[in-house]
C-alpha cells in the first residue's frame, strides 16, 4: 500500500515536470483533501521538483510527503529573491505539514527607557514605534526581568505606572527597600534622577568602568561632605555592581552585536542555538528544536532562517555554524527587508570560532536534555499502565482541573501530555457557563460534568484526538460526573483516575481513585508519584492562570462602562462619590443629581438602565 502510493505521489511529480520552466519559482505539494503538505522554492524549478522523482535519495520525511502528493501548484516569479520571499509568506499562512515549522512565534523582548520626565525602565514587547529608548533583544522574560532588578538595585529608577506616579502622595514600598528614589514625590532632584537613567543606559551599553568610576566618584564626594549614610548607600551600589559583572554572562570584547547561530542535529533530534550579543554583553540564549528533521543539512539551516529572521530584526554581524542553502538569496532578502547592511561570517578559527562551538556545545546539552526528559516520561507512561491496569501504554492523557473563586470566573481547563512531554498546543481552556450555586460557592461536580460535555463534543464534531486515559483533579464525586458522560456518549471504555488531595492536602499523600477498586496511595518517593503530580500540577497552574486573568480583566472593567454617556470622567465622580458600582445602582434618582458633572438628563439614563425592565 505504501509503495503505491509512493508510485502515485512520483507520477504526479513526473506529470507536473512536464510544464515546469528553468526559471525560479514556488512549488506547493497538495494531499488527498487538497490540504497543502509543503511549499518550496527553488532557482530553478525544474531542477528542484525533478529531485523529489529520485526516491532512493530522499529522507524518511520527504518520502511519506511524495507518497501522499495528489496534486501540485506552480507559481513562476522574476526573481530567485520574489521567490524566496513568497515561500515564507506561504509558509506563514498555510503551515504546511512538512515544513519546518518555528512553534514560538513570539517576538522576543526588549528594555523601554520611556520619554518621560522622570522616565522608568520597563519590559516591551511588539513594535518599536513608541518614544524613548530600547535595548535588546532579549532571549527570554527571564533574562529581561533579571536585568529589570539589577538595574532597580544600582540606579534606583521606578517602575510605577505614568498614572500611579501622579498621584502618588507619599512613597511607595519600592523606596523602603531602597530600589527607588521615590521622585513620584520630590524625594531627587530630576536632574539627578536623569544622571541615573544615564548611568543605567551606559551600563545596558556595556559600559560599566565608567559607571563604576561615576559612582566611585560620588561615594568619596558624599564621604569628604560627611554625608556617611550616603557614602555608603554608593559603597553597596559598587558592589552589587561588582557582583553583577563578575556572574555575568559570556562576553566578548571584539564583538558589539551580533546573533551566533548553530544548527545541530544529534540522536535523531535538531536544535537551533542562538546567542544574542548586544552592547559587547551577551543578552541570552534561546533553543529552537525542529520537527519532522534528523539532519544538520544547509536546507534545513536555510529554512529555520528565512522564518526566523521574518519578523525579528537582525544584528549587524550573524555568525553560522555552516552555510545555509540559498545562502547569497537569504542574505539579500534580509538586508532588503530591513534596509540594512549584515555581515555574515562562517569563523574556522580564532575567538569567533569558540563563539560558534560554545553554540555548538549548548545544541548538544540541549538535545540531551530533552531526551533524557523524553526518555523519562516514555518509562513513566509504561508504570502509569501497569499501575492502573491499562490494556495499552498510554500515549495521550488528558488532565483536567476546574479553577474559580466561590463559583466567579470559572474555568474549566485540558492539559495533555505524550510520552514526549507536555503538548501545549493541546492545552484547552472552557469558560464554565453554569458554575452551580453561588450560594455555595459553586458546585464543582456540575462543573466537571460540563466540561466534559463540552470536550468530547469535539470528539465527535471536530475529529479531537481520543485519550487514552483522563486523569481528574479531584475525588469520588469528580470521577462519577465525568463517567456518566462518558457512557452517556458511548465512550465508558476511556479508562478514568481521579487524583484527590491526602490528608491536611499534603503532596506525597494524594489518594488515587479508580472505579471499581479501592483507592490507593503510592511510596512518597515513587518517580511514578512525582510524575503524576507533575501532571496534575500543570493543570493545576494552566486553570490558575486562566482564572486570574479573567478575574483581573473583570477588575479593569465596570458595569457602568455599558451605560450610555458615562465617560472616564463621570465614571470616577460617581465611583468617588458613591464607592462601588453596586452603590450606583441602588442610587435614588436625587441622589444622583448630587453627583458633581451628572445634570438630570444623564441621572435618568443611569437610573433607567438599572431599573428598566
Amino acid at each position: 500500500m505504501i509503495l503505491e502510493s509512493l508510485k502515485q505521489g512520483v507520477g504526479v511529480i513526473q506529470s507536473t515536470l512536464e510544464t515546469l520552466s528553468n526559471g525560479p519559482g514556488v512549488y506547493r505539494m497538495m494531499g488527498e483533501d487538497e490540504s497543502v503538505l509543503y511549499v518550496g522554492k527553488a532557482k530553478s524549478l525544474k531542477k528542484r521538483v525533478v529531485s523529489y522523482t529520485q526516491v532512493d535519495k530522499l529522507p524518511l520525511r520527504l518520502k511519506r510527503m511524495v507518497s501522499e502528493t495528489r496534486r501540485m501548484e506552480i507559481v513562476v516569479t522574476h526573481t530567485e529573491t520574489e521567490a524566496l520571499l513568497l515561500e515564507s509568506n506561504l509558509i506563514k499562512k498555510l503551515q504546511p505539514k512538512y515544513n519546518i515549522l518555528l512553534k514560538d512565534d513570539k517576538a522576543f523582548p526588549y528594555l523601554h527607557l520611556t520619554h518621560h520626565p522622570y522616565p522608568k525602565m520597563v519590559k516591551y514587547r511588539g513594535k518599536r514605534d513608541q518614544e524613548g529608548r530600547f535595548f535588546g533583544p532579549f532571549a527570554s522574560a527571564a533574562a529581561v526581568d533579571e536585568t529589570l532588578v539589577q538595574i532597580q538595585k544600582v540606579f534606583l529608577l521606578r517602575n510605577c505606572s505614568d498614572e500611579v506616579f501622579k498621584q502618588r502622595k507619599r512613597p511607595c514600598l519600592q523606596y523602603y527597600i531602597k530600589r527607588c528614589t521615590a521622585p513620584c514625590v520630590n524625594f531627587i532632584d530630576c536632574s539627578l534622577y536623569l544622571e541615573s537613567c544615564q548611568q543605567a543606559v551606559a551600563f545596558l551599553e556595556g559600559k560599566n568602568a565608567d559607571v563604576q568610576h561615576y559612582l566611585t566618584s560620588k561615594m568619596q564626594q558624599a564621604s569628604e561632605d560627611m554625608r556617611y549614610e550616603e557614602a555608603a548607600a554608593y559603597r553597596d551600589r559598587i558592589q552589587l555592581l561588582n557582583h553583577i559583572q563578575t556572574h555575568q554572562r559570556i562576553h566578548h570584547h571584539d564583538i558589539k552585536e551580533a546573533d551566533i547561530i548553530a544548527l545541530v542535529a544529534h540522536q535523531g533530534k535538531v536544535c537551533v542555538q542562538i546567542f544574542f550579543f548586544r552592547f559587547g554583553s551577551n543578552y541570552g540564549t534561546e533553543s529552537f528544536f525542529l520537527d519532522h528533521i534528523s539532519d544538520s543539512s544547509a536546507e534545513n539551516l536555510g529554512a529555520f532562517l528565512k522564518q526566523f529572521y521574518e519578523k525579528r530584526e537582525p544584528a549587524e554581524l550573524i555568525l553560522l555554524s555552516h552555510a545555509p542553502e540559498d545562502f547569497k538569496a537569504i542574505q539579500k532578502a534580509i538586508s532588503d527587508c530591513y534596509k540594512t547592511k549584515i555581515s555574515w561570517q562562517i569563523p574556522k578559527l580564532g575567538p569567533k570560532k569558540e563563539l560558534i562551538d560554545h553554540a555548538v556545545l549548548n545544541a548538544q546539552q540541549a538535545i540531551e536534555r530533552v531526551l533524557i526528559h523524553k526518555a523519562s516520561f516514555k518509562k513513566t507512561f509504561e508504570e502509569i499502565a501497569t499501575l492502573f491496569g491499562l490494556d495499552t501504554i498510554p500515549n495521550r492523557i488528558e488532565i483536567y482541573d476546574n479553577s474559580h473563586l466561590f463559583g466567579k470566573n470559572a474555568y474549566g481547563v485540558m492539559v495533555v501530555a505524550h510520552q514526549d512531554g507536555f503538548d501545549k498546543k493541546a492545552y484547552r481552556k472552557f469558560i464554565i457557563k453554569n458554575p452551580g450555586n453561588k450560594l455555595t460557592g459553586g458546585d464543582d461536580y456540575a462543573m466537571m460534568r460540563e466540561v466534559m460535555e463540552r470536550r468530547f463534543h469535539h470528539i465527535e464534531e471536530e475529529g479531537w484526538q481520543r485519550p487514552d486515559l483522563l486523569l481528574i483533579d479531584g475525588g469520588l464525586g469528580q470521577v462519577n460526573s465525568v463517567k456518566e458522560v462518558l457512557t452517556e456518549k458511548g465512550l465508558a471504555d476511556i479508562p478514568v483516575v481521579g487524583i484527590a488531595k491526602g490528608p491536611d492536602r499534603n503532596a506525597g499523600r494524594e489518594e488515587f481513585i479508580i472505579p471499581g477498586r479501592d483507592s490507593f496511595q503510592l511510596p512518597h518517593h515513587s518517580p511514578t508519584l512525582h510524575l503524576l503530580q507533575r501532571l496534575r500540577d500543570e493543570a493545576h497552574r494552566f486553570g490558575i492562570s486562566a482564572h486570574r486573568s479573567a478575574r483581573e480583566k473583570n477588575l479593569r472593567t465596570s458595569i457602568l462602562d455599558s451605560i450610555p454617556n458615562i465617560g472616564p470622567k463621570r465614571k470616577k465622580a460617581l465611583l468617588l462619590h458613591f464607592g462601588s458600582a453596586q452603590h450606583v445602582a441602588q442610587a435614588a434618582l436625587e441622589d444622583l443629581l448630587k453627583v458633581p458633572g451628572i445634570d438630570k438628563c444623564v441621572a435618568k439614563k443611569i437610573y433607567q438602565y438599572f431599573h428598566d425592565s
